[in-house]
């Protein structure tokens, strides 16, 4: 089990030249655009990184995170909790341009300053994780299959309505 938190700014470059590799924790707390999502959060990811250097020349991440999120289930709206997990491979990029010359199997990331905001790249890859909708079991739920009804079924009358079309029908005849 991670102990240990990731630092919250690296130089992937140098660590790529190294092939060097960080594991730890990152809060999600300090995840303010996950907390817009999805609500605030306790607790952290768990994310291993693993910094490279490709055949082709590429610095690249290859990543994968875990974490445990309270998201809303759509029925009832009250937290659940979620097993959230992400593998990912970053390309680093110092501009858009470069980020455009990218294989599609890379994700780009861009390094200003040859500086890294790893809980940045953390977060980012837990948004692009959450999953599109949530539900409680049924039985677990706090809003019942009753309750998403829209109400009882239509009641047929027996006088057929007027058609949208009999003042057309009327007009053509005038001619």
């Amino acid at each position: 089990m991670l102990t240990s938190r990731l630092p919250s700014r690296v130089e992937p470059y140098k660590l790529a030249a190294h092939g060097e590799h960080l594991e730890g924790l990152a809060a999600l707390a300090d995840m303010p655009r996950l907390a817009e999502e999805i609500g605030e959060q306790l607790g952290d990811a768990q994310v291993w990184l693993t910094f490279t250097i490709d055949a082709q020349g590429r610095r690249t991440i290859e990543g994968h995170l875990e974490a445990e999120l309270q998201l809303p289930c759509r029925r009832c709206l009250s937290p659940m909790a979620s097993e959230v997990e992400s593998d990912f491979l970053l390309g680093l990029v110092t501009s858009d341009a470069l980020a455009a010359d990218l294989p599609s199997t890379h994700e780009p990331v861009l390094v200003e300053n040859e500086q890294l905001n790893l809980l940045s790249v953390v977060e980012d890859e837990l948004i692009l994780s959450l999953p599109q909708v949530v539900y409680h079991d049924e039985a677990d739920c706090k809003v019942s299959r009753d309750q998403l009804s829209s109400g009882a079924g239509t009641v047929g009358s027996d006088t057929p309505s007027k058609s949208p079309f009999d003042v057309l029908k009327h007009l053509k005849g005038k001619h």
